[in-house]
């Protein structure tokens, strides 16, 4: 994967480098329509949870529109050096892992910042962690992620529950690539319920999850919501379909197909803030806001941390997550993540709750479309 931007704020320090924010032309070139009525749907959410103005909210989704656009150029422009790329204070910056090439970045109108490691050998660090985990990770370990501002494998491990495990697993980890450890004050669980996007459903006729997006003849979710087969009904109890696929854990998404009573659409259920309709699923920037719709706590926004995490819940490791500081509840699983008007995901997990806050886990869209051959509903 490609595009990734994390956050891990304290744990390493930052190469030097001066920010340069998007110029007002290069932002006002991608401020479409529908990037203008996803901002209008957004932005109450948005100040409430990130304590921005209308004016910032505007502003802020005008210059992470610009960065993605211009991420593509970027990135190939550092080549093989690509070492990842974030958003910061209205400027997209791209890591390279080799002097020569940071020019031919900035040229593109992003800042380059010289790292050591590449993301080919990040993501070859994390994956080697990922097989290492397959045998079974320490309950401690909670998840693990490439962090390109950190330029390393963050490994997060709860406070307080350094034994031999941990230690044996960390010391693995750390001969795999450069890693650093973070600790987490609470576990990651998942997020369905005791038992359209952001509309509640219900399994077997008890359990309920929360729609993702509308794919055509059914809708996308999380795996762990329901196994292959499993009946669905609709918020209002009437049948609705099955899950036609699903994969949990390793992956957590599903596809549920829905009979003929129930109609497809690109809305995403806003709880009051206005409904978004989707336009696609273009990836955002680590860095960047974010919005989940989940038929618990409504609709909640933060930021992009992480990108292809893996999370060692109690059921079992789930990997290509994109890790958040949006808050969500049991119920919310399953619901929808997005950009602007950009699907961005499906809740999977998390710790915290709405009421002190926490960190929120998505299996990215684009995975689950690729997985089951589906084609998003767009508006």
């Amino acid at each position: 994967m490609r595009g990734r931007f994390a956050t891990v704020a304290g744990i390493v320090g930052l190469a030097a480098g001066a920010a340069v924010a998007l110029s007002p032309t290069a932002t006002a070139t991608v401020a479409s329509a529908a990037d203008q009525a996803g901002a209008a749907a957004l932005a109450p959410a948005l100040r409430r949870d990130l304590g921005l103005t209308a004016a910032q909210v505007n502003l802020r989704l005008t210059q992470e529109a610009a960065a993605s656009t211009l991420l593509p150029a970027a990135e190939t422009a550092a080549g093989a050096a690509f070492a990842g790329s974030w958003f910061d204070n209205g400027t997209l910056v791209v890591g390279v892992a080799d002097a020569a090439r940071a020019e031919a970045v900035r040229a593109t109108g992003a800042l380059a910042t010289v790292v050591t490691h590449s993301a080919d050998a990040l993501d070859a660090a994390k994956a080697a962690i990922d097989r290492q985990a397959a045998a079974g990770a320490p309950a401690a370990v909670t998840e693990w992620y490439v962090d390109p501002r950190a330029n390393a494998v963050v490994v997060s491990v709860a406070t307080g529950a350094r034994g031999a495990d941990v230690d044996s697993f960390l010391n693995q980890a750390r001969a795999a690539g450069p890693i650093v450890v973070a600790e987490a004050a609470e576990a990651p669980r998942l997020f369905a319920g005791d038992v359209v996007g952001g509309d509640a459903y219900y399994i077997n006729g008890t359990a309920r999850c929360s729609i993702g997006f509308s794919v055509e003849g059914g809708f996308v979710s999380a795996g762990h919501c329901g196994k292959r087969g499993a009946s669905v009904t609709g918020k209002d109890k009437t049948a609705m379909g099955t899950f036609a696929g699903s994969s949990f854990p390793g992956n957590d998404y599903s596809w549920i197909e829905t009979n003929s009573s129930w109609t497809p659409t690109p809305t995403v259920n806003g709880y009051g803030n206005g409904d978004v309709t989707v336009t696609g699923s273009r990836a955002a920037a680590v860095g960047a806001s974010i919005c989940r719709s989940g038929s618990t706590t409504g609709w909640r926004c933060g930021t992009i941390q992480a990108t292809n995490a893996t999370v060692n819940y109690s059921q079992g490791s789930v990997s290509g997550l994109t890790r958040t500081n949006a808050c969500a509840e049991p119920g919310d699983s399953g619901g929808s993540w997005v950009s602007g008007t950009q699907a961005q995901g499906v809740t999977s997990g998390g710790s915290g709750n709405c009421t002190k806050g926490g960190t929120t886990y998505f299996q990215p869209v684009n995975e689950i479309l690729s997985a089951y051959g589906l084609s998003l509903v767009t508006g």
